[in-house]
Order: C-alpha cells, then structure tokens, then sequence
C-alpha cells in the first residue's frame, strides 16, 4: 500500500471530531493525540523548527536548497473533523468501483440517484466509510498530501525548491481555525490550504459569513384561559422564519448565491432561542441579509412590545478582496496543474476555510483541491488517486516556484 494511504488510514482512526460548545482551544483532545503523531513524523522526515504549540497548532518548515531568494510558500490544512457525525472511522473501506450504487452496510448507500458523478469515477480505487462514521478525508487527506509532497522533497533533492511552511490548524470545522494562528511566525509570503473538493479545485472566493442569534421572550399561561394574554415564542420564531425569501435557503441556492440557514430552534411557549447563517459571496448582498434580520425584529418588536433581541456576528469575508493583487498565487498553481494534466476548475467556495480568515490577517491563502467527496457525512469518500495528485500538485507548485 503506497504511504500516503497508510498514513491517511492511520489518522483518520483518531477521533479529532471539534466540538463548538468547548471553550479550550484545541477543542477536543483527539486534535492534540494526532497533532503529537505528526509532530513526530515530521521530526523523522527531516523537516526542522517542528513544534506543536500550547494551542494545538503545528508548524514545521523544510529548508530552502537553493542560493537564490524565491518567495516563502506555506500549506495548510487543519486537524479536526466535522461534528456531525463521529470521527473515528477504524474500517474504512477501500476498493476499485465498478459502477452501480455503494453499499456501505445494510442501511445505507452511496448511490448514483443521488450523486451521479459516481459514473465518473468506473475503475478508480475509492476510500469509503463503512457508513457509521465520517471519513475524514475533510481535512486528514490534506494532512496527508502535505506530508506526502514533503517525504517526496526530501528524498528527491535534485528538486529544487525555496522555504517552504508547514501548518495544521485545530478546530476549522467550528470557524476558529485561523484564531491563533501565528501569521508573523509562519513568515510566507503566501500559502494555499489543502482543503478542497475533487481534483481541480482552485478557489479564491468564499462567503461573507455572520452568525444570527434571535432570544424571544413570550408569556406563558395555561392554554384554557389563555386568549388575549398567551404569546407563544414559538409561533414567533415561526413567523421569523416565514418572513424570510424562501428561495434564499440552502436547499435552493449554488453558485454565488446566498443563503439564510435556520442552523437551530430551541424553545417553549415562554421562551425560545433561534440561530442562523447568513452566507453571500457579494459584500452588499451580504450587508443587506443583515439588515433584513434588523428590520424583521424591529417590526416584530413593534407588533408584539419589545419582546425580542437580535445579535448578529460576522464570522469571516470573502477572501477574493485579498487575493486579487496576488493573481500570481492563482496562476502558479493553475500551471502546476495543467501540467499534471488537471483541468483547473476555479469556482467560488460555497464555504469558508482557514485561508479566508488568514488572508485577512495578512497572508494570502487561496484553497487547492485534496481530491474528496461528499465532505461532512457518512456518505464521504475519495479516490485514491486523487489524494495522490494532491501531493504531486504540491511538488510542482514548489518547483515551480523556484524556477
């Protein structure tokens, strides 16, 4: 079994599942046991300046072997899983598909009613979950290429190449991966997460991001003398979400198209708490989602009598505004693929990543491809030689760079 398999078999069996309602940082501690195994697989390979700090965030780099200057180049990927389903996946399944539909267990399948790209993918090998857990491709297949392109450097130093930084993120699945992140420390000039969809991806927009928390107080008394006295919170939260565009959902949006998400409901006649995202790639659009939330509530309010509170909190911005007097990131990668024979696909994120918020804090960080499918849920899966094409991309865009 070629290494970047094993290697990503053995990191997807630790449970690095982030958790939001943590306060610490990393989240989970199954981030800092896979961060140590990194730590030291990096120390072997023969990087240097390899340290996990009290945060949980990995650095490394692999020393220039060349005279001439040539700028820094950074990847990037994070450690932690998503929390929606469990992390730990300990039997993955791995074999060559031969068309039709997936059966992971007796429950459940990936089929080609539901994702027809399957039919694209006849005669490839394809890293499968056994439909209980994650895969954790989203981001461990990153982690992998990364190290991967790395071990590949090393043992092949007639290629040459500038400084190249290493750094593995915790808790990216729960907006908080850029958080600590030491840009000054990492000192490139730019880098690229790996932490994209099937082979191609090439990304440098995302959403403009806020979080939408909604506190209704209503007054509860007993149903059977309740008229002109009851107001139920719940049938509040309703009439908020039916005042909302109902073509702006997730479930009927793509491409740059924005969205409200009713992310969760909790409540009673007496009192309810509701959360949102708001997502838009267009900056006014954005604004205007807001607005829209500030403008129900202040009607509601009105109808109602000051009954309701609204908070909103950005998360993080399109990354496009910081990217775009780089091009050359985007084109030295775009070259690195034709070259290998990919065709670039670039589309904006229908997302965020850790790079949005770095590039906003001074280190332009557009997104690469790690070759996975169906990220977030048991139905997740990668062709193995997608996840291999990750790290030969990650080879060429370096010896590209110093040429």
């Amino acid at each position: 079994m070629d290494k970047i398999i094993e290697r990503f078999k053995r990191y997807i069996a630790i449970d690095t599942k982030s958790d939001e309602s943590s306060t610490t940082c990393p989240s989970t501690s199954g981030q800092l046991q896979l961060g140590k195994i990194l730590v030291e697989e990096l120390k072997e390979l023969g990087l240097q300046d390899v340290k996990q700090d009290e945060n949980g965030y990995i650095y490394a780099t692999l020393k220039s072997n060349i005279d001439k200057k040539v700028p820094t180049i950074g990847f990037i990927s994070h450690l932690d899983t998503s929390p929606d389903l469990d992390g730990k996946c300990i039997n993955p399944q791995i074999s060559t598909y031969e068309g039709g539909d997936i059966k992971l267990n007796d429950k459940y399948s990936i089929t080609v009613k539901e994702f027809p790209f399957l039919k694209e993918l006849v005669g490839k090998e394809l890293i499968t979950t056994d439909g209980t857990t994650l895969l954790g491709a989203d981001d461990k297949a990153g982690v992998a290429a990364i190290i991967d392109a790395m071990d590949y450097l090393i043992k092949h130093p007639e290629i040459k190449h500038g400084d190249i930084k290493i750094g593995f993120t915790p808790d990216e699945e729960i907006g908080r991966g850029a958080d600590l992140f030491d840009v000054k420390g990492f000192n490139a000039d730019f880098a690229y997460t790996v932490d994209g969809g099937p082979v191609g991806e090439l990304e440098y927009e995302n959403f403009n991001a806020a979080s939408v928390t909604i506190k209704i107080q209503g007054k509860n008394v007993h149903p059977g003398t309740a008229k002109n006295i009851m107001v139920n919170s719940l049938r509040i939260a309703m009439e908020i979400e039916g005042m909302l565009p109902v073509n702006q959902k997730p479930e009927y949006t793509e491409g740059y198209e924005g969205f409200y998400l009713l992310d969760e409901i909790n409540g009673n006649v007496d009192h309810t708490v509701i959360s949102y995202i708001i997502r838009d790639h267009c900056k006014e659009k954005f604004e205007k989602k807001k607005e829209d939330f500030r403008k129900i509530i202040n009607f509601l309010n009105d109808k109602y009598g000051n009954i309701i509170t609204v908070e909103i909190k950005d998360s993080y911005y399109n990354m496009r505004e910081k990217v775009e007097p780089h091009m050359e990131i985007i084109e030295l990668a775009k070259k690195a693929m034709i070259e290998l024979g990919i065709q670039p696909i670039v589309q904006p994120i229908r997302g965020g990543t850790d790079g949005a918020r770095l590039s906003y804090m001074g280190l332009p960080c557009p997104n690469i491809f790690t070759g996975g499918y169906n990220f977030h849920g048991r139905f997740e899966f990668i062709p193995t030689e997608s996840m291999k094409l990750a790290s030969k991309l990650i080879v060429r865009i370096i010896e590209n760079n110093a040429k």
